[in-house]
């Protein structure tokens, strides 16, 4: 009910229109309109076409390669560069902290998390299309890295002898593991994965195959997510409790995880967990502080910077590695490393698990990418986010790199404090640049606990995804489903794999949509040419005699034996059912008719009144042999088959005479799909019902014509523009059916069968010859 003295919108008008014209068929249409002739080119006219050059065209081409060049001559300084700038230091702390944490994920020293910050927004600067995200790691992409480094290079590969004894019998503990050689080759494996994901995000930049990420559905990226999120929740608490555990990989590996940390969490350093936990609750809290007064202000509170100074203060203060025996992250080299090429022997060994990280780290960015441009009202284009992507981690593979993508929290900060365009992104690169060569020293002290909390804080938004679940079941179970399953298969098979069966789940949800459409039974509105589903509204009239089916979804190989059941649960019956009846029938009253039991004249035919009928059958399919042999074409009866018949055989009634499949939501047929178009047609015309085709697509036509759909028995006259159209013809095919005299169409004998044709000769009582004009008008149609 309306609030008082509300006002109240007014019912729309109702609104007639009358339209003349006439009752339009495809051929018809077709000759009163002339059909414009579609220009075919050549492969050299392709070809010329797109290697042509001209200056504009040039320039285009070089401002879509270089985005950069079309932006940054329209920079407006006065306006948007003290913006960028105090957008650029937020996110360069931020991104700072952040890069030391994630590298922690990826399972190198904390120091190439810095590299990871710095490289990476150096070229997308030039190449990248989107003017807010913050380039860098990322804690699922990380994540995944970290997977592939561990299974190639596991701690147990650099165990080297311990006080008590050989390698063979002692324990996997610090002292025993020559670290500095692991964490140099975890580095080489991190960033030779980084150039193959950069190469193979270039290629498929190049072949402009950036739809690809289409195909990560949100529900899909949403399940895969979430399961990441737990799987980096799993990987950091061993670090927040500080207790050592194997480096698990593969499937169920999470589980085997937890269940040696809760085996070893007596173990648990106090100092770290609560370092950690403090961490935790205080950026969680601030978090949600900023997120509910983000109107009120200004900037977001850097919790994580000022928790890290804190936190590195009072471990430098207390001493807390000598006195609790904290881990802390005890050494950041200053400056930087020389460029050098990856191990490329090793692609071999990582391919599989370079393609989903590619895929994942696009979508990722291209996805944040696209809120913001949305927001700010501009676009970005997916293929050549993909050759960004693929150059900067080309570049910073060289560097020592691990993948990048886009981080959630570092873009929302990158926006939120007023960043305009990517001068903020290196502006952000300039803090990281300054805390890799000066600042370095001064977290030496900081406990990993904190690094990781950090981590785990911000995984806050990823774990909120749960609650989209009931959301989902509401609009779409399907879509729900997806999302479960995705989430499951992550947990249980890791990342990869999870993403892979995720992606292959989703497909095939697909497929069974498309391989089972909807279809409706359709009526018409009196009155009118509106024709809606019988079952969704009362008001709808069921033509007498037609039964018109729609049916919403292409008709190929996988789903034609679905369009037949729809058809025969529309009308039914099973057309080969009835004309397989209704054959046996006629064998059944030629047989009666040799026999003298059934006697033919010239206007129909009679039962002997002294003989017993004996043609009666079951209601099953299994023919008589002998009956078989019996030639049907010597004589043919046109009977009315829903009336009585003489002999007792059950042949199922046809109570219509026409069917109108609308196809105007019928996107594309296959030659499959063209041949049993072809067959439905024939099965019903034998049965003597005429099917209609209304609202075909141009390119659905042209596809039948291809197909050989065509010729004397399917003609292009039975096409027709709407359903209306096709109403309205076969109203008056039946209307001039009608005004014909029946009797003269009653029953036809072929000339070939001799022994009917001797029965007419025989002399007939008047008496027969009135029983037989009964019988005979029992039959006639």
């Amino acid at each position: 009910m309306a609030a008082p003295g509300a006002r109240s919108e007014p019912p729309l008008p109702e609104r007639s229109y009358t339209v003349s014209r006439p009752v339009f068929s495809e051929l018809l249409f077709q000759q009163r309109h002339e059909r414009r002739l579609q220009e075919r080119r050549t492969l050299r006219d392709s070809l010329a076409r797109s290697c042509s050059c001209s200056r504009k065209r040039a320039l285009g081409v070089v401002k879509s390669l270089l985005p950069m060049l079309d932006w940054l001559p329209k920079y407006r300084i006065k306006d948007w560069l003290l913006s960028d700038v105090i957008s650029g230091v937020s996110t360069g702390l931020v991104g700072t902290l952040q890069g030391m944490a994630y590298a922690l994920l990826a399972a190198v020293p904390i120091e190439y998390g810095l590299y990871s910050a710095f490289f990476p927004i150096l070229t997308y600067f030039i190449f990248g299309t989107s003017r807010h995200i913050s380039v860098g790691p990322f804690p699922v992409v990380s994540l995944m890295v970290g997977s592939v480094v561990l299974s190639m290079v596991p701690d147990e590969h650099f165990v080297t002898p311990g006080g008590n004894g050989s390698a063979l019998n002692t324990t996997l503990v610090d002292t025993i593991i020559n670290t500095e050689a692991r964490d140099a080759q975890r580095v080489l494996i991190a960033s030779t994965l980084t150039l193959l994901v950069g190469i193979i995000q270039l290629i498929f930049g190049s072949l402009q195959i950036g739809f690809i990420v289409r195909y990560l559905a949100d529900p899909l990226v949403g399940g895969f997510t979430t399961a990441a999120a737990f799987q980096v929740l799993v990987s950091q608490l061993k670090i927040v409790l500080n207790v050592s555990t194997k480096n698990y990989n593969g499937i169920l590996s999470i589980i085997y995880t937890l269940i040696e940390i809760f085996q070893n969490i007596g173990n648990t350093n106090l100092a770290d967990f609560i370092a950690g936990l403090l961490t935790i609750i205080i950026c969680m809290a601030v978090k949600e502080l900023n997120d509910r007064f983000k109107h009120k202000i200004p900037v977001p509170i850097p919790i994580e910077v000022i928790v890290t100074i804190i936190a590195t203060a009072i471990s430098y203060g207390a001493n807390l590695e000598e006195n609790y025996n904290a881990g802390i992250v005890k050494s950041i080299p200053s400056g930087f490393l020389p460029p050098i090429l990856p191990p490329v022997e090793k692609f071999s060994e990582m391919l599989t698990a370079s393609f989903s990280i590619a895929v994942v780290a696009y979508a990722i960015a291209v996805s944040v990418g696209k809120v913001y441009a949305t927001k700010h009202d501009y676009t970005i284009d997916g293929n050549q986010e993909f050759i960004a992507f693929g150059i900067s981690n080309i570049f910073s593979g060289f560097f020592s790199c691990f993948v990048a993508t886009t981080a959630l929290s570092r873009t929302a900060v990158q926006e939120s404090t007023g960043g305009k365009t990517q001068i903020a992104g290196i502006i952000s690169a300039g803090i990281v640049m300054i805390a890799i060569v000066a600042l370095g020293k001064l977290l030496e002290p900081l406990q990993k606990s904190v690094l990781a909390a950090v981590v785990i804080a911000n995984l806050k938004g990823m774990f909120m995804q749960v609650c989209d679940v009931p959301r989902l079941w509401r609009q779409n179970k399907m879509d729900a489903v997806i999302w479960v399953f995705t989430c499951i298969m992550s947990i249980i098979l890791g990342l990869d794999l999870g993403l892979l069966a995720g992606l292959l789940f989703g497909l095939l949800t697909v497929v069974l949509r498309v391989q089972f459409p909807s279809w409706n039974d359709l009526g018409n509105i009196p009155s009118t040419d509106i024709y809606k589903s019988i079952k969704n509204y009362k008001t709808i009239e069921e033509l007498q005699g037609v039964k018109i089916v729609r049916f919403s979804g292409p008709i190929f190989y996988g789903n034609v034996d679905g369009f037949k059941k729809c058809i025969k649960s529309t009308v039914g019956f099973d057309a080969i059912r009835v004309y397989n009846k209704r054959l046996k029938a006629l064998r059944r009253i030629q047989k009666l008719i040799k026999k003298g039991q059934l006697k033919a004249t010239k206007n129909g035919i009679i039962s002997d009144g002294g003989s017993l009928n004996n043609a009666f059958e079951a209601d099953e399919d299994i023919e008589d042999p002998k009956e078989l042999d019996i030639p049907t074409k010597e004589i043919e009866f046109q009977v009315d088959w829903n009336s009585e018949l003489p002999v007792k055989v059950n042949v199922p009634k046809v109570p219509i005479h026409s069917l109108v499949l609308d196809c105007g939501a019928v996107s594309f047929l296959d030659v499959v799909g063209v041949r049993s178009l072809r067959m439905i047609v024939k099965e019903f015309q034998r049965i003597d019902v005429n099917v209609y085709f209304a609202s075909l697509q141009d390119h659905v036509i042209k596809q039948m014509e291809k197909c050989g759909f065509f010729d004397d028995n399917n003609r292009k006259d039975t096409l027709f523009l709407t359903i209306h159209d096709a109403i309205l013809y076969l109203q008056n095919q039946v209307k001039a059916q009608e005004g014909q005299d029946p009797i003269l169409e009653m029953i036809t004998l072929i000339q070939e069968c001799k022994d009917p044709l001797e029965l007419m000769e025989e002399k007939m009582t008047q008496e027969e010859l009135d029983v037989q004009e009964e019988a005979m008008r029992s039959l006639a149609s």
